[in-house]
């Protein structure tokens, strides 16, 4: 694996469509972003950030998520989430996470994933 360090950044983004409202999601009833969609964007923020240092054995699956989201958006607007890498504990990777749409912040928190070989990993599944 290449080497990573704290201080990382990347982004990923998606517009507000009705695929990805609460009432979609079945995470309430009302046409707004919904936040488990937030979640997604936010995770797939920290997976664009790691792509370039995996090897092609390796991958990451999120073990945590700690964020609130404070600001509710209408379908049409555009959300970008950013992944800032701040913590490294061997293969144990913490991110400060947000999401934001024009108006501003509209989700934060923290994000923990784990480095593990996709092959071992899903080995493990087998005996489930």
């Amino acid at each position: 694996m290449t080497e990573m360090k704290i201080g990382l950044t990347a982004k990923a983004v998606e517009t507000v469509l009705y695929t990805n409202i609460a009432s979609a999601l079945g995470s309430g009833n009302l046409s707004v972003y919904a936040t488990p969609a937030m979640i997604a964007l936010m995770e797939k923020a920290a997976c664009n950030l790691l792509s370039p240092y995996l090897e092609n054995d390796s991958s990451s699956v999120g073990i945590s998520m700690n964020i609130t989201h404070d600001s509710a958006t209408l379908p049409g607007k555009i959300i970008t989430a950013t992944a800032e890498l701040i913590s490294i504990e061997g293969r144990k990777l913490t991110f400060k996470v947000s999401a934001q749409d024009e108006y501003g912040i509209i989700g934060k928190g923290i994000h923990e994933r784990f480095i593990v070989n996709k092959e071992k990993f899903m080995a493990k599944l087998k005996n489930k």
